[in-house]
């Protein structure tokens, strides 16, 4: 079945879901922060199909996400970086982190701790103003158009 794309959509929401939202993406992504970046290691971690795999880092790859190298020439392997657009997804998954963990709770407590490095504290991701520094809540949100806004 043939996915429609949203990429021609004034809507950076459904611009962005045109590149990540499939599942095995978010679950790809969510590995490579934590460390992943080869073939064997991510199918291992996700039991994803190797095909579905392959179809995935290859289209994540195009995006830009990731950027492929060869760390092996005989096989020929290959390992997947973050690049800075894929780097600065992590927001979105440690907010889906802390939206699982409240939300979807497993019963024996969260099953991962983010620890932020500098002050060694577990940690969630709070929305803040980029201008300001306060902490967002949806009601204090006024969306207005922007430039890119269709004209309807």
């Amino acid at each position: 079945m043939q996915r429609t794309s949203f990429a021609g959509m004034a809507c950076s929401v459904a611009r962005t879901l045109d590149v990540v939202g499939e599942w095995w993406t978010l679950l790809i992504l969510r590995d490579a922060f934590l460390g992943t970046t080869r073939f064997d290691e991510f199918q291992r971690s996700l039991g994803i199909a190797r095909n579905v795999l392959t179809a995935r880092l290859q289209g994540l790859v195009e995006q830009g996400i990731f950027e492929k190298r060869r760390y092996q020439e005989h096989p020929e392997r290959f390992e997947y970086l973050l690049t800075g657009a894929g780097r600065e997804l992590f927001p979105i998954i440690s907010s889906l982190i802390a939206w699982g963990d409240r939300w979807r709770p497993g019963g024996l407590g969260p099953p991962l701790l983010l620890v932020h490095a500098t002050c060694g504290h577990a940690m969630t991701t709070q929305p803040a103003c980029s201008a300001c520094g306060e902490v967002l809540r949806l009601e204090d949100i006024r969306p207005q158009p922007g430039p890119g806004a269709a004209p309807d």
